[in-house]
């Protein structure tokens, strides 16, 4: 058979076809008559009825704790792998991604489920970010359809429906108490009850109705829905459905050349408002005239203004998402200079390798970066850049914005969902080649990607905590290697692991070992809290030789930071008669004591009160011990909301602030403290570690560092190596601008390698000693090491799964692979879940794999639910 069309023939085979040729040909016949290709109407009809006949199969990712993917049916034509459809699954209808499409018809005496609709027409997906979702499930051991998920991070484009069906004992409680005359006991008011016997007569018929129509027919509400779930009167089903997930607002246009009938002077006053901004103006701007809202209304129907919807602009760190796009040079010296010319020729290149950018801070890595970024972009190529916290976001966005204007996109977990989903299709859409975000913005779908940056590499603010357990760091290296493009992971203090790969050879090592303007280090003093204990006869948080410097540094003019990492007032209350601790209800954690505090920087806190800084659970003080009744209770430790209150009474015309997660809980608070240090509206600065992390503050001579030794106590092998990394990360807070910066570090451990290199600025120095301890034990970079978390909220549920594994690990023959444990965890009791953990290490990852696939098999066969087991590869915390 022949079809001619524009000049053009093509030959169809159609007889007797093989049914995937047949497919083929259907959709190539689809291609082409969609470019206008002329077919007969026989032809036509002959394909159409063949297509309606045809079934496919597709193997769909979805987000349940499962190692497997799942088969549906799909009728007509075959959709696109790595599209979005929705399916039902378990009484649900949730949203899952098609990894393979074929013809096999799976095996077994079950019914095949149809998809309930096809999302998108092609892949959401690139093919690298299909490949490293595969690797990411492989490589942490975890489902393929949860990673998939975090890298479609569209749920504001999926809404959540619920649905209510009358159950068996709800018909017959509808049943029996209609021949009663509804003469049961309840706790609930008479109309209340009705309103029971409304919903069960509504939904007698067996049909499911959604939440918003059972409550326009009955007037019930969710929390009266939800209790007849729990008597098992009603079964709730979740659906989800599409939604249009931009965001837009209405204005108000006004229609040009209409002719003007008579008016009153609320609908004139509206026009000249209109007319005053050039005829276009929001509708909640209008709003605020003193007009009635009828007005605009009458507007409306008469054809003098029309209501448009308009997409709403989007915020970058405080720079508008709009206009023109401004310079931005940097002028770089030769050290800096040396490592840009080391990126350039991997650039040239086009292929992938890795470079570890070593920088002391204060050495001008973020202008490096920027060069680099500006070399992609003249290629016609994208650049994504990682941080680790959300509040260096913005600041980081604001510069760049400033370097590339609305080229800019912004990605990370305080954006609302329709933010979120705004961006991520800019950036998809190829609108935005420069992409600025936190950890899981190394998923972003950036076409023609040609660098990816991650600044900070070593934060530990990359680890997903959440399954899939990946650490941001390694996966944009995996996704560099995929893309064969150059990857800068840059740090003053570089993760152990990376140092490692740069000394071996598989990383290129760029130094930068001097700061901007040759600024000198600043100088570290240590005080020793023994000998002050000592001299003073008293425990004071404060030190005189601090207290003193601080003084100066504030009569100088000039700016001090306090590092004290703890959050709330005391982080410990004890009964001084038995000595029992207050904890928290569901954790096995003690309660931190938080003061009410009034006139802070950004917030009023919340009343005098114990809280939970795991799951949140807040209490009110009590007056005596739980336990014993004893009124004697003592609150010990000090953390930097007491800080704050020490730092008034030492210095009362000091212009204090501080930042820590009880300040900071909006996306723009960072931004705006910040801005006060900057102008010297605040001249001393108290807080957590989110001080020390990036800040550049010119006016900041002076830091202190204040409990922060306690780290190297933990029972985890990377301690010294957090409290370096923090000590040295804060001190370079200091003296950035042109005057030189101090630092004092209270510590009672002033003799430890980790505090005397850090004061010391002795990176290498440290590495030597710790890898000395690292070594012997086969802990990383030497080995591999898997934190795997068994938990229930039964507590001998928990123990007996973690020993059946324990076991299987003694007597099975897992070669090359070291258990330690079982055990219960430090935190042994989380949110009301009891946890127990092995730790696993070898030299070798494929073995450990192996091991890790094999122990969830054996407990897929002992009955140990998947959701019970958390494996935890390359765990950062061991808590």
């Amino acid at each position: 058979m022949q079809a001619t069309g524009g000049g053009r023939r093509v030959h169809i085979h159609v007889a007797a076809p093989k049914l995937d040729v047949h497919r083929v040909i259907i959709k190539r016949v689809r291609h082409d008559t969609a470019g206008g290709m002329y077919l007969p109407v026989r032809l036509k009809r002959h394909l159409a009825h063949t297509l309606e006949d045809v079934s496919f199969f597709v193997d769909v990712a979805l987000p349940v704790p499962l190692d497997r993917s799942f088969t549906y049916r799909v009728d007509g034509e075959a959709p696109a792998i790595g599209a979005r459809v929705l399916v039902p699954f378990s009484g649900q209808r949730l949203m899952g991604v098609i990894l393979r499409v074929h013809s096999q018809e799976p095996e077994g005496e079950f019914e095949v489920k149809p998809v309930q609709q096809v999302l998108d027409d092609a892949s959401l997906l690139p093919d690298d970010l299909l490949r490293l979702a595969e690797w990411i499930a492989q490589y942490y051991v975890a489902p393929l359809g949860e990673v998939l998920r975090g890298m479609l991070p569209l749920t504001a484009e999926i809404r959540r429906v619920f649905l209510y069906r009358i159950a068996e004992q709800g018909r017959r409680v509808l049943y029996e108490g209609a021949e009663k005359g509804s003469s049961r006991r309840s706790k609930l008011s008479p109309e209340e009850q009705n309103r029971e016997y409304a919903v069960l007569n509504a939904l007698e018929s067996g049909n499911a109705l959604k939440l918003a129509q059972l409550r326009s027919a009955t007037g019930a509400g969710k929390a009266l829905l939800e209790g007849m779930v729990r008597k098992r009167w009603l079964s709730r089903e979740v659906e989800a459905d599409e939604r249009d997930a931009r965001r837009t607002e209405r204005v108000a246009v006004l229609v040009e050349d209409a002719r003007l009938p008579k008016l009153n002077d609320n609908q004139m006053r509206i026009l000249a408002e209109l007319t005053a901004v050039g005829g276009r103006m929001p509708v909640r701007h209008l709003r605020d005239l003193p007009v009635p809202d009828s007005t605009l209304t009458t507007l409306v129907r008469r054809g003098l203004v029309v209501i448009e919807d308009e997409p709403l602009a989007f915020h970058l760190g405080g720079v508008h998402a709009e206009g023109k796009k401004h310079a931005h040079e940097h002028a770089l010296n030769e050290t800096q200079m040396e490592a840009l010319a080391s990126i350039a020729a991997s650039l040239a290149e086009g292929s992938f390798k890795p470079h570890l950018l070593y920088g002391v801070t204060g050495s001008g890595k973020t202008a490096v970066y920027f060069a680099a970024m500006q070399r992609v972009l003249a290629t016609g190529k994208a650049a994504l850049l990682l941080v680790p916290e959300i509040g260096l976001t913005p600041a980081m966005a604001g510069q760049m914005y400033a370097a590339f204007g609305d080229e800019v996109a912004l990605l990370h977990s305080q954006l609302s969902p329709d933010e979120r989903a705004e961006q991520w299709h800019r950036i998809r859409r190829g609108e935005a080649r420069v992409v600025v975000g936190t950890r899981s913005a190394v998923f972003a779908p950036v076409p023609s990607l040609g660098l990816i940056i991650v600044d900070e590499e070593h934060d530990s603010s990359y680890k997903q905590e959440e399954t899939p357990r990946y650490h941001g760091r390694d996966v944009a290296v995996m996704r560099a290697k995929l893309l064969d493009i150059p990857v800068i992971l840059g740090s003053a203090t570089p993760s152990l692991e990376s140092w490692n790969n740069a000394q071996t050879g598989r990383y290129t090592l760029l130094k930068m070992e001097q700061r901007v303007a040759n600024r000198p280090l600043p100088e570290v003093e240590l005080v020793d809290m023994r000998a002050e204990f000592q001299q003073t006869g008293a425990e004071h948080l404060f030190s005189r030789r601090l207290i003193e410097e601080t003084q100066a540094t504030l009569d100088r003019g000039e700016q001090a930071i306090i590092l004290l990492n703890r959050r709330g007032y005391s982080y410990v209350v004890m009964c001084r008669s038995c000595g029992e601790k207050i904890e928290c209800e569901n954790c096995a954690i003690a309660m931190t004591f938080h003061k009410p505090v009034h006139g802070t920087d950004l917030h009023a806190e919340p009343g005098e009160r114990l809280e939970c800084h795991y799951c949140g659970f807040r209490r009110n003080v009590p007056k005596a011990c739980p336990k014993c009744s004893s009124e004697h209770l003592y609150y010990m430790g000090a953390g930097s909301q007491q800080g704050e209150e020490r730092l008034q009474e030492i210095f009362p015309s000091a212009r204090i602030g501080r930042m820590d997660r009880d300040t900071v809980r909006g996306r723009g608070d960072v931004e705006r403290l910040l801005q006060r240090l900057h102008s010297g509206e605040i001249n001393l600065l108290v807080g957590t570690q989110m001080i020390a992390k990036g800040h550049d503050i010119h006016g900041v001579t002076t830091v202190g560092v204040v409990g922060c030794d306690h780290a190297l106590g933990m029972p985890d092998f990377r301690a010294a190596e957090r409290v370096f990394q923090l000590l040295t990360q804060v001190s370079g807070r200091a003296g950035r601008g042109e005057k030189p910066g101090r630092v004092l570090v209270q510590s009672y451990h002033v003799d430890h390698y980790a505090v005397r290199c850090a004061a010391a600025h002795d990176y290498e120095g440290f590495v030597r000693r710790e890898m000395q301890f690292r070594r012997p034990f086969f802990y990383p970079p030497f080995g591999v090491l898997t934190n795997v978390l068994i938990q229930s909220q039964d507590m001998g549920e928990a123990m007996r799964w973690s020993g059946e594994l324990g076991r299987w690990f003694n007597t099975a023959s897992v070669p090359g692979v070291r258990m330690l444990g079982p055990a219960a965890a430090p935190v042994s009791r989380l949110k009301r879940i009891y946890r127990y953990h092995l730790l696993l290490k070898a030299q070798r990852r494929s073995d450990l794999q192996a091991g890790l696939r094999n122990m969830l098999r054996h407990a897929e066969y002992k009955g140990i639910p998947r959701n019970a087991i958390i494996v935890d590869v390359d765990a950062i915390s061991l808590m």
